[in-house]
């Protein structure tokens, strides 16, 4: 009997569906996702079930429901060029640049260095010894881009099972060590737990990279002899209800060891990170050798992952910016520049990282959910109302962006008090959700210019014609 993974129906096996969301899970779950729902857990304390829902919810649904909107469309390039070309390539560079070189790829050796090296030279030079570490860090990291295969190879096959076990044994450790001290919600959880959880969700990035992963996932099941495209959305569906289901199950378990690391330490949530996190509870339960061990396993995760960020970044930017000023750059100068450009961001410090990387992720989240949300209602909405899309995106992006202005402006110690004034007349404001109102109007917007302007459907076709091609070309 010929060795294939499809029924005779054209389906995927119970077991194919299991190694798809596996698959799946690994594209999303890096030391990042490890280390953001124990700060949520640390800082909420009592109050860590509606804080964890809240992250869940944008940590995991989010990113699901992108996948399937990626799927839907035919690709992320395709899905933005309904609100236009122009704007479908400055979104996918801003993306590209936050997942890359300004915050995911410097993050993986921050984090990491904070987990390895900060516990066993906290009385030292802490900044010589970041700048000695990230030189290393991403040498390395360049080195293995060269022939990422090799690494992954290598390393993705035992990686991902080896956190799955770490996070296992930090649980049930946990659950036996715990003293049944809850710690109040302290810093930003001090209230309204539920959506600040939402908005830390938006750390992980993965809504962002879903834009990007939908369409590979989608390719995978296709490449297992499934043709039907209703029957490829139903797979892609299959293993993202796989990853959501592994994924809420290990954000509640980490959830549960920072509430229980920070009733053995107390955190300052204004300098410390979840790296601290899990460094203090790995210290305190397994002494300095737990220590080591968790910063050994950070350093060969974020290698492999900086190693992908990279190759991805240089990929994109050379297959869309070929020359600069009319010079060819070759994909290994892309390369180059990212490398060091980490290098330099990445001594700014994890703290300041992930300071800086809220107020840009908290515009670029409410455009991505809108795109989402109205590809999963193209069939009843944009298909027939296309300018929705226009208007419901501009709507939103206004006061997203002038958000990410004011919050960056008190990130580095400035204000910008009218615009603030202005942004909390917003209704939902005090919960960093003053776009959504926007949005609504937008798209009602939408829906009347639609109605009132005829559409050039001919137009309309060619466009999203050209974008499914340079999809599948790509």
């Amino acid at each position: 009997m010929p060795n294939t993974i499809t029924t005779a129906t054209g389906r995927l096996g119970a077991r194919q569906r299991l190694l798809m969301a596996f698959t799946f899970f690994s594209m999303f779950f890096g030391a990042g996702n490890l280390i953001f729902p124990p700060f949520v857990g640390a800082q909420a304390g009592g109050a860590s079930l509606p804080a964890s829902i809240g992250f869940i919810v944008s940590a995991v649904g989010l990113p699901i429901l992108g996948v399937l909107a990626v799927t839907f469309a035919g690709g992320f390039d395709h899905l933005a060029s309904r609100v236009s070309p122009r704007f479908g390539l400055a979104l996918g560079m801003a993306i590209i640049l936050t997942i890359g070189p300004c915050f995911a790829i410097p993050r993986t050796a921050t984090t990491s260095f904070e987990m390895m090296v900060v516990p066993l030279v906290a009385d030292g030079p802490v900044w010589l010894w970041r700048l000695g570490y990230s030189l290393v860090f991403f040498a390395l990291s360049f080195v293995f881009a060269q022939h990422p295969e090799r690494l992954s190879n290598v390393l993705g096959r035992f990686m991902g099972p080896l956190l799955l076990v770490l996070i296992a044994v930090l649980f049930v450790s946990c659950l036996v060590h715990g003293d049944g001290t809850v710690p109040p919600p302290s810093g930003n959880y001090r209230t309204n737990q539920m959506s600040r959880g939402f908005l830390d969700g938006y750390q992980t990035m993965d809504l962002l990279a879903a834009l990007y992963f939908g369409i590979v996932i989608s390719a995978n099941i296709r490449a297992e002899h499934i043709d039907d495209e209703m029957q490829v959305r139903r797979e892609t569906a299959y293993a993202g209800l796989g990853t959501g289901v592994l994924l809420i199950l290990i954000y509640a378990a980490l959830s549960y060891v920072g509430v229980v690391s920070g009733s053995i330490r107390t955190i300052d949530p204004a300098t410390d990170t979840g790296a601290t996190v899990l460094t203090n509870l790995t210290s305190s339960l397994f002494g300095t050798m737990g220590t080591v061990f968790l910063g050994l396993v950070f350093v060969i995760a974020c290698l492999n992952v900086c190693t992908g960020l990279i190759c991805t970044c240089a990929t994109y930017f050379h297959d869309t910016f070929p020359t600069v000023f009319g010079r060819p750059v070759s994909y290994r100068a892309w390369q180059v520049a990212f490398t060091v450009f980490s290098v330099i961001v990445s001594n700014a410090g994890l703290s300041l990282i992930i300071e800086v990387s809220v107020p840009v992720l908290a515009a670029l989240y409410p455009i991505a959910i809108v795109l989402v949300l109205l590809a999963l209602t193209h069939g009843l909405l944009g298909s027939r109302l296309p300018r929705i899309y226009q208007w419901t995106v501009a709507c939103t992006a206004v006061p997203a962006f002038l958000s990410c202005v004011v919050s960056l402006a008190d990130v580095f110690g400035g204000s910008i008090p009218w615009l603030a004034a202005m942004l909390r007349l917003l209704p939902w404001s005090q919960y960093q959700l003053g776009w959504v109102v926007p949005a609504c109007v937008g798209l009602l917007a939408g829906i009347v210019d639609s109605l009132c302007r005829p559409v050039d459907r001919h137009s309309d076709d060619e466009r999203e014609g050209e974008a499914e091609r340079r999809c599948c070309d790509q």
